[in-house]
């Protein structure tokens, strides 16, 4: 007898009788995908053990944390990866996932966990070889190099020893079952799935690479990132030696934090202090540069603000912004030249963040202003003083999220005067950027006076 067919969208799941070019629910063109009715309601009928029960009775067994021999990995997660969890991992190409994740193998099998790499990009000899640069072939991790997800499959078998897998990457396994080739989001989200009840099956903490769009987001579905337990995005500048990763999304503990690491010849090591990671050779008598007490997620730590203004030879000034949105630069220029009264029409402004950073922390307006201001004046900042702060189109300055994480670690690092917003117990409590001006010349006055006796 023949079988029936259905048409399902491999977007947004909808279901059509018969094949259409574009989905009636989402729009997205060449879409549907054949499958058969019979295979579709078995799939969709519940489990027959399945019942409810009682909160009280259900076991917390599998939400214990295993620790590795990676610390700052464990507190990233809040503890440790839990056993029979997902984690999808992101970032650009080239930017050291393979290398972090091969390092993390080292730990848990250090640990006596075992752990498993799986290579959909790379031969068995291209990873030896970087296992050997890093010096990690007598860690006991095991490899294999497949695109098949059956042969992934089998491995799950060996769960009592092997404690996790790491799947290098995604979009890059393919299952059998469906015709479509690798990396579309049919396949993605059939493997994610099936490696995800694999995972609950056997308690084995499972890791996925994905590899992401121009935009940075994870490519594929976004229903990708809602089926994972945790989301993390390994971020950072490729021309810098610092690597930043972030927690998107975490099911077992802290959301919005991160580790920073720095990229060795070794492999990638965490930096112990990011406090003033960068703020290394920094001249503080150099007029046109600020601290600014970021926060970034939970942890606060010291940037450079710097800030370059000069005489323009150009119809229409220049303004170039590295590190954060240039539409704030232009905000700023355009409060400073209402408020403060100062003519920078007729100057090219040239300003970033030190480091190689991308910040999009609201607080980093007031360090801005100063460093404009400084190099506006050719004026050097305090050398020990540390800025934050909004400001707003009517130039107040006003509070930002996590002032007692800046106050805390600005008076820990023995930075003073502390400049921010008036809300704030300071050494100077700060209403608008005029008073900013002001604070600047005074000090400027002082060490002028100082200088000459």
């Amino acid at each position: 007898m023949k079988s029936k067919s259905v048409y399902i969208c491999s977007f947004c799941s909808a279901q059509s009788p018969r094949w259409q070019g574009q989905c009636p629910r989402c729009g997205e063109w060449n879409s549907l995908e054949s499958r058969n009715l019979e295979q579709v309601k078995s799939t969709s009928l519940s489990s027959r053990d399945n019942h409810p029960q009682d909160i009280k009775e259900v076991s917390t067994d599998s939400a214990d944390f295993l620790n590795t021999a990676m610390p700052e990995f464990d507190d990233l997660l809040g503890g440790g990866v839990v056993p029979g969890s997902v984690i999808l991992v992101g970032g650009e190409p080239g930017i050291g996932k393979s290398t972090l994740l091969l390092q993390l193998c080292a730990a848990m099998a250090q640990k006596g966990h075992g752990a498993l790499y799986v290579s959909g990009e790379e031969s068995l000899p291209q990873i030896r070889s970087r296992a050997e640069r890093l010096e990690l072939l007598d860690s006991g991790i095991k490899v294999i190099a497949t695109n098949a997800l059956e042969d992934i499959q089998i491995c799950f078998e060996q769960a009592r020893r092997v404690g996790l897998i790491i799947v290098d990457s995604v979009q890059t396994v393919a299952s059998a079952q469906l015709d479509s080739i690798p990396g579309t989001p049919s396949q993605i989200r059939s493997v994610t799935s099936k490696l995800i009840q694999r995972a609950k099956d056997t308690g084995t903490c499972v890791i996925l690479v994905g590899h992401v769009t121009k935009e940075g987001q994870i490519a594929g579905p976004k229903l990708l990132e809602h089926m994972v337990d945790t989301v993390l995005y390994l971020e950072g500048d490729k021309e810098h030696l610092f690597r930043i990763l972030r927690v998107v999304k975490n099911r077992f503990g802290p959301a919005n934090e991160l580790v920073m690491f720095e990229m060795t010849s070794s492999g990638l090591s965490s930096v112990q202090d990011p406090s003033t990671f960068f703020l290394q050779a920094r001249d503080p008598e150099l007029s046109g540069s600020s601290i600014v007490m970021a926060v970034d997620g939970q942890k606060p730590f010291a940037v450079e603000v710097q800030a370059l203004a000069g005489a323009s030879f150009l119809a229409i000034p220049r303004r170039t912004a590295l590190g954060f949105d240039i539409n704030r630069l232009h905000l700023l220029l355009a409060v400073m030249e209402k408020k403060l009264g100062i003519n920078l029409a007729q100057s090219d402004i040239y300003a970033k963040i030190g480091g190689g950073l991308r910040l999009t922390d609201p607080g980093m307006d007031l360090g801005l202003v100063a460093s404009v201001l400084s190099s506006f004046h050719n004026v050097s900042l305090p050398e020990r003083s540390v800025f934050w702060g909004e400001v707003d189109l009517n130039g107040q300055i006003r509070p930002v999220l996590g002032h007692d994480l800046r106050m805390k670690q600005a008076g820990k690092l023995g930075y003073k005067p502390i400049v921010c917003p008036r809300s704030g117990q300071s050494s100077a409590g700060l209403g608008t950027i005029m008073e900013l001006s002001e604070v600047l010349m005074t000090a400027d006055s002082s060490a002028q006076q100082s200088a000459d006796r």
